[in-house]
């Protein structure tokens, strides 16, 4: 029904052959997000012409439906179907198989694009293979106005890495490492980018491709979002200890201590969810490290 739904819609926004860049949104169960996400993507200000291929994950909320409403009306939206393997690593290699350029972007489904994020990164690929860009954590979630943050860190003591919900690769450089590891389904994003920089791929910051990142509402969606990160991290510990990444034992004896310490904090409504994810990343270390029989803490 859907790609009946693309093929009778109306040329109002023709895209060539091969657009300039493909911009990758991976959904499962999008809704009520989907629509703010969709509609920041169509009113890109891009000096070339791009496509959004949303790669379904399995959605039965309406998701679909949602992204075949866009498609009848702009050209530039397609769909894929991704429901074959669960996780964000299969959904966005799905598309990327679909998708015609040779410059990738990814966003999620719930969060909200600037409308200069995709120039952005493609200006900042044209110096480097992959880059990430930088988040604004406080419009979607209720919390005062701060400067953004950039959408990468040094973990595990090791390289610089990137989010899946603000990044951009060539795709040249994607092929090479052989895409995202689906048989992760947390920090795959994390992965890639270190794969990528081990084959000698350059990583660079694009600090004008800023996205809006919608943070979980409810305290038990903090806490086990951070479990989830948490329980992955010896998992990349294990894949790249060889390579370089190491443990940071004083520091997980200080983050314990803060928390500790910070517990009042969960009386103030602003300081309660970073509080809640640090617990539940440190709580999904130990449960990882129990699992993989490695001690990262």
């Amino acid at each position: 029904m859907i790609e009946e739904a693309m093929n009778d819609a109306p040329e109002r926004h023709p895209v060539s052959a091969v657009p300039a860049a493909s911009v990758v949104v991976a959904v499962l169960d999008g809704l009520p997000w989907l629509e703010d996400q969709l509609r920041a993507l169509a009113v890109q200000e891009a000096p070339f012409e791009f496509e959004i291929v949303v790669a379904d994950n399995g959605s039965t909320d309406g998701s679909l439906e949602q992204v075949a409403e866009w498609a009848r009306s702009d050209h530039r939206f397609r769909m894929v179907d991704a429901s074959a393997i669960r996780g964000p690593a299969a959904a966005r290699n799905a598309a990327v198989k679909a998708a015609k350029s040779a410059a990738l972007a990814f966003c999620d489904a719930d969060d909200v694009v600037d409308c200069h994020w995709l120039a952005a990164c493609i200006e900042a690929l044209e110096g480097s293979d992959v880059v990430a860009g930088y988040f604004d954590l406080w419009s979607l979630n209720g919390r005062p106005l701060r400067a953004p943050i950039p959408a990468a860190t040094d973990q595990l003591g090791f390289l610089p890495a990137g989010l899946g919900s603000n990044l951009a690769v060539r795709r040249s450089a994607f092929e090479e490492v052989g895409g995202f590891d689906e048989s992760l389904l947390v920090g795959e994003d994390v992965d890639l980018c270190w794969r990528l920089q081990l084959a000698g791929f350059e990583f660079a910051l694009a600090p004008r491709a800023l996205v809006s990142r919608r943070e979980p509402r409810r305290a038990i969606d903090v806490l086990a979002s951070g479990f989830r990160y948490g329980k992955n991290d010896p998992v990349l510990y294990l894949r790249h200890r060889s390579s370089g990444a190491r443990r940071d034992l004083r520091g997980a004896l200080r983050s314990w201590a803060r928390l500790v310490l910070g517990l009042p904090l969960l009386l103030r409504r602003d300081e309660r969810r970073p509080w809640l994810g640090g617990v539940g990343m440190r709580l999904g270390r130990l449960s990882g490290s129990v699992n993989r029989r490695v001690f990262y803490p």
